[in-house]
């Protein structure tokens, strides 16, 4: 049987790369997306230097556009088995300051972009009864910080997109998985971009927001994942290879870092606490019998 053949959007820098590599070099087949081959010269390089393709797509697009260059880009190797919908992007800032542009901006490349792609390979998939969907979420798509309302709204849509999809295609041998990584040392946070909306002086200083935007310019180069260990756990749970291999078919969500693990437990908690608050109050709610 030949190579499994992996399209992973994002491969410019980060996890994208880190995983377009880790792929590489496991002997399988991978087609990268960057939105300019010009300006990610350095990662298209060194990711063809090792056999891999590299396509262009902005995945702000039109959904006609990006059904077209994924169903060309299923062409060079006759099929996709694995699709990783890992790019994407962080606008900062208090929720009352967003625009309109960034609002939009963020949902077309965070969850649009990954839907059309989606879209895009599940009928192949769906006709060999065969093949993955990784969509890279984020700890921030269970946990959602201050200032970062946008992102985390983006991202709880993918993560509910993903559900659905899992049990809609399950029965015709296509898995989906959830990545939720914490804070791992890509240049993610130093992309981020803080909201262009008029923040109001209220939330300067020691109020939540200002304290988390203190925070991500603090941790920005020094946060404590270490991005090859993610990725050979990611290729491990889809390829069913290594120490985490038995979990293939297996998860609807990975989490990945001490922190991320630590944040949804204490969300799941949070969640538990307001069931069994609201438990009493909540039910017995259908009409009273005649």
């Amino acid at each position: 049987m030949s190579a499994p053949v992996w399209l992973i959007t994002g491969v410019s820098n980060g996890l994208g790369r880190a995983l377009g590599l880790r792929v590489l070099k496991a002997g399988h087949n991978v087609i990268g997306t960057v939105r300019s081959r010009t300006k990610a010269a350095e990662a298209v390089n060194e990711i063809e230097s090792l056999k891999g393709k590299i396509i262009e797509i902005d995945l702000r697009e039109p959904q006609s556009s990006i059904h077209q260059k994924l169903k060309a880009a299923e062409s060079i190797f006759g099929r996709i088995d694995v699709l990783v919908n890992n790019a994407g992007f962080s606008v900062l800032g208090p929720i009352e300051g967003f625009t309109e542009k960034e609002a939009v901006n963020q949902m077309q490349t965070n969850f649009f972009g990954p839907l059309y792609a989606m879209q895009a390979v599940l009928p192949g998939m769906r006709a060999r009864q065969s093949g993955t969907i990784v969509n890279v979420s984020s700890v921030g798509g269970m946990d959602a910080l201050p200032t970062s309302g946008l992102y985390a709204s983006s991202k709880f849509a993918l993560e509910g997109l993903s559900e659905s999809l899992a049990r809609e295609v399950g029965e015709f041998g296509v898995s989906i998985l959830i990545v939720e990584p914490g804070a791992f040392r890509t240049k993610f946070l130093n992309a981020m971009e803080p909201s262009d909306g008029r923040m109001s002086e209220t939330y300067h200083g020691d109020t939540e927001v200002g304290r988390v935007m203190k925070k991500f310019e603090e941790m920005t180069g020094k946060q404590p994942g270490d991005p090859d260990k993610a990725v050979d756990r990611i290729f491990e749970v889809v390829a069913g290879e290594g120490p985490a291999g038995h979990l293939k078919g297996k998860l609807l969500r990975l989490p990945l870092g001490d922190d991320a693990l630590q944040r949804i437990k204490t969300k799941v908690e949070r969640v538990e606490k307001d069931l069994e608050a609201s438990w009493d109050l909540a039910s017995n709610l259908g009409f009273d019998s005649n």
